[in-house]
């Protein structure tokens, strides 16, 4: 399985609905989990983003298909980081 930092924060309708973000997050994660990505984590954060996703699926294809699905709705925007571990950094070093 491939892992996933999204960094995303708010837009304008996001944040006027911000009192909603915790279901909003409930939601995510049904959604997620019945298009087979895990959601490891999620964080509301201070600084440049206001979340901070931590994902697990098993493509590419997959956690775009997810994203989209949820930025359509209109309430954040994101950023999407491929994340390798130390056991998929090995392999790669290794084929340098």
């Amino acid at each position: 399985m491939a892992h996933y930092v999204v960094l995303a924060s708010f837009t304008d309708q996001g944040i006027r609905n911000v009192k909603g973000t915790l279901e909003r997050s409930k939601a995510f994660r049904k959604t997620a989990e019945g298009m087979g990505v895990k959601v490891e984590d999620i964080y509301w954060t201070l600084g440049q983003y206001d979340l901070v996703i931590g994902l697990e699926a098993k493509d590419d294809e997959t956690v775009t298909a997810l994203l989209l699905k949820v930025g359509a709705l209109g309430n954040v925007k994101s950023k999407t980081l491929r994340a390798f571990d130390e056991k998929e950094m090995g392999a790669i070093l290794g084929k340098v």
